[in-house]
């Protein structure tokens, strides 16, 4: 029920006992580039790239993410939080590699997720290569995603949010 949440995906990049859980929220395109973000970027080779909202967490920092997807379409290779440099060469080595930038991020301290996994706060989800080629979707994605988990939730995220629009 967190506004900072509603219909959100996120997608988990790091977890430890001892500093805890971080990630970015995939469905929440800006609608903008990098280039249109920050002018410096405009003619650069990183212009193009999107921009999403990555969390409510130090919203004025740029994480900086690339993937790419290996032989199976649950298993890819993350590199997160890298300069732009490394993005290059990244991009240089392998043009199948997929870039996007979020502003700001999603933050758990140590035990906090788990304890809201255990209140069933949040819907647990494997990861799906379909997802991430579809992230500029926003609703159209966290339907699909939800719906998939099984059939009550199917039908539950079909609902129009506000029910008097039914």
């Amino acid at each position: 029920m967190d506004p900072n949440f509603f219909k959100s995906i996120l997608f988990i990049s790091a977890h430890s006992d001892d500093h805890g859980t971080l990630g970015v929220i995939l469905n929440r395109p800006l609608g903008q580039t990098l280039g249109e973000l920050d002018s410096s970027f405009q003619h650069k080779n990183f212009a193009e790239v999107p921009v999403f909202e990555g969390g409510p967490v130090e919203t004025e920092k740029l994480i900086i993410a690339a993937w790419e997807w290996l032989d199976s379409p649950t298993s890819f290779k993350l590199y997160f939080g890298i300069d732009l440099e490394k993005a290059e060469s990244l991009r240089l080595e392998n043009s199948s590699i997929e870039i996007a930038c979020f502003l700001g991020h999603s933050g758990w301290s140590p035990g906090q997720l788990e304890d809201e996994l255990k209140e069933d706060a949040w819907l647990v989800s494997s990861l799906d290569y379909k997802l991430f080629s579809k992230m500029k979707e926003k609703k159209k994605i966290w339907r699909k995603t939800v719906g998939s988990i099984n059939d009550d939730l199917r039908l539950q995220a079909d609902c129009p949010e506000n029910p008097s629009d039914n």
